[in-house]
């Protein structure tokens, strides 16, 4: 299946400008991140975990305690746990136990009310440091670097060039960080959910990117004379349609999760719908136009 027919897009010609826009997307992200921060999850800082259950018999949805509660001014995180009774999980940051406690006493009483026929049990409530959280950060952090690593790795090793392993990391890193600074700007929770999201994001682009690297290393065994622009506009436009369509897959789930997931998926949804767009874009207008630069200006190649 092709969406374009044989498509000829000058992309090196007109790589300065998505380049330059990556730049600008790189550098208002880094702004927004040192200015506002994360909205870390308890994961991250430390908080109170409480579970509560309800009778087997009983007809709760998620949607109906987090109305509970929203309505008697309580403002938790909520996730439900399958099993043979309906139970969820509330979080709310914060460790300190008589603010935990008033916590716990007012989203019972809240829950009390609104299913006076279902009485509500607390199963467990947990506190988690920000010892843990710290800890958990510094994991968190530590996984994303080494993924990146591995990739810079493996690219290098299968086109035998460090440099199109490195020009595909910073497609990467563009993307991550796109990402990651849209949700410092706008002070959504960054959890571990998002953190998933990130390596999903960075695996679709690397993705992306190696089909436009295998093909541009097809054409450099096969067609030895052709210069080495037209070498990789041919084969950003022969892998264009591959690539667009395997975005539209993930986008099209992505959207519907998005508007009809619930409050839980809604910023997973989101990050997904942000980095493939940003993952595509890269992959097509940001990494292979690096690979041009850094040959013709360092590696000795012919630029016409």
């Amino acid at each position: 299946m092709e969406l374009f027919k044989k498509p000829s897009i000058d992309f090196i010609g007109l790589r300065w400008i998505p380049i330059g826009a990556s730049v600008v997307v790189i550098a208002l992200s880094i702004a927004a991140m040192a200015a506002k921060g994360f909205n870390y999850s308890i994961e991250f800082t430390g908080g109170t975990l409480v579970q509560v259950s309800f009778p087997a018999e009983a007809k709760v949805h998620v949607d109906d305690v987090r109305k509970s509660l929203e309505a008697s001014g309580v403002k938790s995180e909520i996730q439900s746990v399958e099993g043979p009774r309906p139970t969820f999980i509330l979080r709310e940051k914060g460790t300190d136990m008589a603010v935990v406690d008033a916590f716990v006493a007012k989203a019972m009483d809240a829950l009390k009310k609104s299913f006076a026929g279902a009485e509500p049990n607390l199963d467990r409530k947990d506190v988690i440091g920000p010892v843990v959280g710290k800890d958990l950060r510094r994991r968190t952090v530590w996984a994303i670097i080494l993924s990146l690593f591995g990739i810079v790795i493996y690219v290098a090793y299968r086109f035998e060039n460090p440099v199109w392993g490195m020009a595909g990391v910073i497609a990467l890193f563009h993307d991550v960080i796109g990402v990651s600074g849209l949700f410092a700007f706008l002070g959504l929770q960054m959890d571990l959910l998002i953190v998933t999201a990130l390596l999903t994001i960075a695996g679709y682009s690397i993705s992306d990117t190696i089909v436009v690297f295998d093909r541009m290393r097809e054409k450099l065994r096969t067609a030895r004379g052709i210069p080495l622009k037209q070498l990789i506009d041919d084969s950003i436009n022969e892998t264009l349609s591959r690539t667009i369509i395997t975005v539209l897959t993930v986008q099209i789930v992505s959207v519907v999760l998005f508007f009809f997931g619930g409050p839980v998926l809604h910023n997973f949804a989101l990050a997904m719908v942000v980095g493939n767009l940003l993952g595509t874009y890269s992959s097509i207008a940001v990494a292979a136009p690096l690979v041009y630069e850094y040959q013709t200006r360092f590696g000795g190649s012919r630029r016409k």
